[in-house]
């Protein structure tokens, strides 16, 4: 299974990891208590963004938190092409955050959620720390 995944297009893991990190962050929010629709979008927007997910994968590159495998495909993710042209975000910050997704989504459709559970909560806490 995890060599079919390795063999998945980057962007490809960046499409489902963006939906997985997504999905983790509204739940983070509702059961912190967040019931406003309006506000729930705005508060998980500071999780999700660009920036935020860049930030993120650059704390756990500094502090080397994720795994030479787990780097590689954070690479993989940041070097895809995508063609399209971030409108709220560098360059620079929207291809890490791509990685960022590419984790995300290389770790959950390889069935590790351990390791999934564990980052995600770091990252919500990283941004939630501001």
């Amino acid at each position: 299974m995890e060599n079919e995944v390795r063999q998945l297009n980057p962007l490809t893991l960046a499409y489902i990891g963006d939906a997985i990190y997504e999905v983790h962050v509204r739940e983070h929010l509702i059961q912190s208590g967040q019931t406003n629709p309006h506000e729930l979008h705005g508060r998980a927007v500071k999780f999700v963004a660009a920036p935020a997910q860049a930030a993120i994968i650059h704390k756990w590159l500094a502090d080397k938190q994720l795994t030479e495998a787990e780097e590689a495909i954070f690479r993989r993710g940041r070097n895809a092409k995508s063609g399209s042209i971030p409108k709220n975000a560098s360059v620079q910050a929207y291809r890490y955050a791509t990685g960022f997704e590419a984790l995300v989504g290389f770790l959950y459709l390889t069935k590790n959620e351990k390791r999934l559970n564990e980052l995600i909560v770091d990252a919500i806490r990283y941004v939630e720390k501001g």
